[in-house]
């Protein structure tokens, strides 16, 4: 008797094994505990929100600057001691060593990369400069280049004579016994081969710069007038040389003209 009344109570429990093991309905089936429900991945056809972290390929699809984009322009304008102005600067000099700028700024060469500059100026005009050589970066306006006359041992001739692009220099004017604008550090020579001095009669004084001697001239580098460089200057009341009568200074810009 006792073995007849165990055999359904065996059956029942094994009825109940069977549904806990076939993945029914119940806490065990959704994986509310144990280590295997914590392993289980969303269905694919669930968008899974719970994680914000991008994927790898994400991360490596995201766009960034590309090689082809130039480096922003940025000048940084910085005080100068004597030890700079060796060449350039002497006592007697109409503007003290204190009142002169360095602007570092990029510029882009014939070569048509980009370089870093060094112009010194007064303080007064500083920003204004700065402000100039960003729209000629913005054009890529060629520049040879843009150092110090320092560069030169204080001689305008050897920094015309390698294209260079310069401001302060404590000297005369030319052909006056008055200080130039130079000596201020109001006035800029830019690409002084590509647009040179030239003399009432068509001649200059540097050979390499013969072929740039008239105007307009279609060539890189070059000042025209009326030209988008002329403007530049105009717009901050700087005048330019190759509007001087009988001789011109294609290369020159000056605060307030002279």
């Amino acid at each position: 008797m006792a073995r007849r009344r165990l055999l359904p109570y065996l059956g029942l429990l094994a009825v109940a094994a069977a549904t806990a093991c076939g993945g029914g309905t119940s806490a065990g089936a959704d994986g509310a505990a144990g280590p295997r429900s914590e392993a289980r991945q969303p269905s694919p056809s669930v968008p899974d929100t719970a994680s914000p972290v991008p994927s790898e390929t994400t991360l490596e699809a995201t766009p960034g600057p590309t090689a082809t984009e130039p480096p922003a322009f940025s000048a940084k304008i910085q005080k100068v001691d004597r030890s700079m102005l060796k060449h350039s600067w002497r006592p007697g000099c109409p503007v003290p060593v204190e009142k002169l700028r360095m602007i570092v700024m990029p510029h882009w060469g014939f070569d048509g990369k980009v370089h870093t500059g060094r112009l010194v100026v007064h303080e007064s005009v500083a920003e204004e400069v700065a402000g100039v050589f960003k729209r000629l970066y913005g054009w890529r306006f060629p520049i040879r280049r843009m150092e110090p006359v320092d560069r030169y041992g204080g001689s305008d001739y050897r920094s015309i004579d390698a294209d260079n692009t310069s401001a302060f220099n404590c000297r005369r004017a030319t052909g006056s016994g008055n200080w130039s604008k130079h000596a201020y550090g109001l006035a800029i020579d830019l690409n002084p081969r590509e647009n040179p001095w030239v003399n009432p009669d068509g001649s200059n004084e540097h050979p390499n710069a013969r072929a740039f001697v008239k105007r307009p001239l279609d060539k890189p580098g070059v000042i025209n007038p009326g030209d988008r460089v002329v403007k530049a200057f105009e717009r901050v009341g700087w005048e330019w040389g190759g509007y001087w009568s009988g001789a011109k200074d294609y290369q020159h810009f000056s605060k307030g003209g002279g």
